[in-house]
């Protein structure tokens, strides 16, 4: 373990270096399933495996601790794939190229995998220590959470037995989430025709490039660019002044990613190549620009490429650069209960020519009322319809409403205070989370989410900052030494905080600029699915 071998919790990094070995793409975890049952076996714990995947680890408690509630631990296996592209990395097979720079551990041109990948060695590190303090403890591993939900939408209702969950796919460290957004995708399918180019044509190939990208959640309200919405803007002014004929559109990858990359192939007439390449450097000068200030390594560059044999028939590209530059990205309300939080946003996630005549376009929405989650993609499915394509929606996932009296949490916050002497910011996200499909499954569980800090989630640039590490792990194992009783037993004298009965405590980590109901001020949403 020589690469984090100087890094604290040792136990936790091992864990975590183990799984960077490991691929586990969304709908590809079979290597970490069996990773993670080779693990159970050595470690002779009891668990169970479901139809889709997802593992249950159980633990027994530690001497003194058996009358505390059971405490599920949960993080999903998968990651989001994303690399640049000049990289020449297989997620099918190779390990993740994971290295240390200074306070950061980060990965050459991919996604680390930190998220979920940091909770997942948490929980292996929780199940492998036999000094720890704690009541009996479930682990759960859930499959598919970035690009489906899977794990989560498809657990039984019986494979779990805790009343307590932590969710540990949270992404700032200092602060505990009670509340996430619902979600559901809009896929598009367009069809269209073509017809060969007038010989006097010559192509074109336009890229951008350099956008920093992000979790589609996490950074919605970033006003970062959307290399589908650049790319299509420029195709729709060059259309108006040239009469180009599209070729090829294809950008962006994933749903829950800003898109950070698109290319397109036009074909124009021989008399305009001057006018438009000058058009093109012009278009990339203003771009910069407006985005200099968010996106500092934006680039487009527009170069010759090889003539086609087939372009889009002109009324079928008109169709499509109307509807795609008209489809709502980004924030489309913020809430108007909680400062600063995003209630509801669209993702032009991916536009790809995916077979002969087809182009699919993934779109992904977001929101904490479910009636404007459902408005924003019936909108986005009328903007289609009138462009004539065929339209679906997958299924939907509910949000987690916050719990203000939640005992977990309350025992959270003064867990946090009692190590490291402050509050804890406690609040809702505009990110998905599987905690909502849980309480859907289990009505009484009690929940909280937390996590250490990682950064650029979902794109090339994921860091996970190394001190916060630790601050994570201490946080879980007070939190699970402090476990209350089951109802019936009195409270041991071994939890090293007092449990607190009923109401919100007088040491809330609720920052004192918290709007009415409790939820606190704050501008930086964390990060799920």
């Amino acid at each position: 373990m020589a690469l984090f071998s100087t890094l604290e919790p040792q136990i936790v990094w091992n864990y975590f270096e183990e799984i960077l070995r490991i691929p586990r793409a969304s709908k590809k975890e079979e290597q970490i399933i069996d990773y993670l049952e080779g693990f159970a076996r050595r470690q002779n714990l009891e668990y169970r495996k479901d139809d889709v995947g997802n593992i249950l680890m159980k633990k027994k408690a530690s001497k003194g601790f058996e009358t505390r509630k059971t405490v599920v631990l949960q993080s999903h296996v998968d990651m989001v794939c994303e690399k640049n592209e000049d990289s020449a990395h297989n997620f099918d097979s190779d390990p993740i190229p994971a290295y240390v720079d200074g306070e950061w551990v980060k990965s050459k041109g991919t996604t680390l995998g930190a998220d979920n990948g940091i909770g997942v060695a948490a929980q292996l590190a929780v199940m492998a220590d036999k000094n720890l303090q704690h009541g009996p403890v479930e682990c759960l591993f859930t499959v598919d959470e970035e690009s489906g939900l899977t794990g989560a939408f498809r657990l039984s209702d019986e494979f779990l037995t805790g009343s307590v969950l932590l969710n540990l796919d949270s992404e700032d460290e200092g602060e505990l989430f009670i509340g996430c957004a619902g979600g559901m995708d809009t896929v598009i399918h367009m069809p269209y025709k073509t017809r060969p180019p007038e010989s006097a044509f010559v192509a074109y190939q336009i890229s951008v490039k350099g956008l920093i990208g992000g979790h589609s959640g996490d950074d919605i309200h970033k006003g970062r660019g959307n290399s589908n919405k650049v790319l299509v803007r420029l195709l729709i002014n060059a259309n108006h002044k040239f009469n180009i004929r599209l070729v090829k559109f294809q950008g962006g990858n994933l749903r829950n990613a800003i898109p950070r990359e698109a290319k397109a192939i036009v074909a124009l007439h021989k008399k305009d190549e001057e006018l438009f390449t000058d058009f093109c450097n012009k278009f990339k000068d203003e771009i910069i620009d407006e985005y200099q200030t968010v996106e500092p390594n934006l680039t487009l560059v527009c170069q010759r490429t090889d003539l086609p044999g087939e372009c889009m028939r002109k009324k079928h590209q008109k169709r499509f650069l109307n509807a795609l530059h008209a489809c709502p990205n980004g924030v489309i309300e913020m809430s108007r209960e909680i400062k600063n939080l995003v209630e509801t946003s669209s993702n032009l996630a991916s536009v790809r020519f995916v077979e002969v005549n087809i182009i699919e376009i993934v779109t992904s929405q977001r929101s904490s009322v479910e009636s404007a989650k459902f408005d924003i993609a019936s909108r986005i499915t009328s903007l289609f319809e009138l462009a004539k394509a065929k339209v679906r929606n997958t299924d939907t996932y509910p949000g987690w409403t916050p719990d203000l009296e939640s005992e977990i949490l309350m025992i959270s916050e003064r867990a946090y205070k009692d190590l490291f002497g402050e509050q804890p910011i406690v609040r809702a996200i505009h990110a998905g989370l599987e905690c909502g499909l849980f309480l859907k499954k289990y009505p009484n569980l009690d929940m909280i989410s937390f996590g250490p800090t990682i950064r650029g989630a979902h794109s090339p640039d994921e860091r996970l900052e190394i001190k916060t590490v630790e601050k994570f792990w201490r946080l879980l194992l007070r939190i699970m030494e402090n476990i209350p009783e089951k109802p019936g037993y009195s409270i041991s004298s071994k939890s090293a905080l007092e449990t607190p009965q009923t109401g919100h405590s007088q040491s809330s980590g609720i920052s004192s600029n918290a709007v009415p109901g409790g939820i606190p001020l704050s501008g930086s949403p964390s990060t799920g699915s």
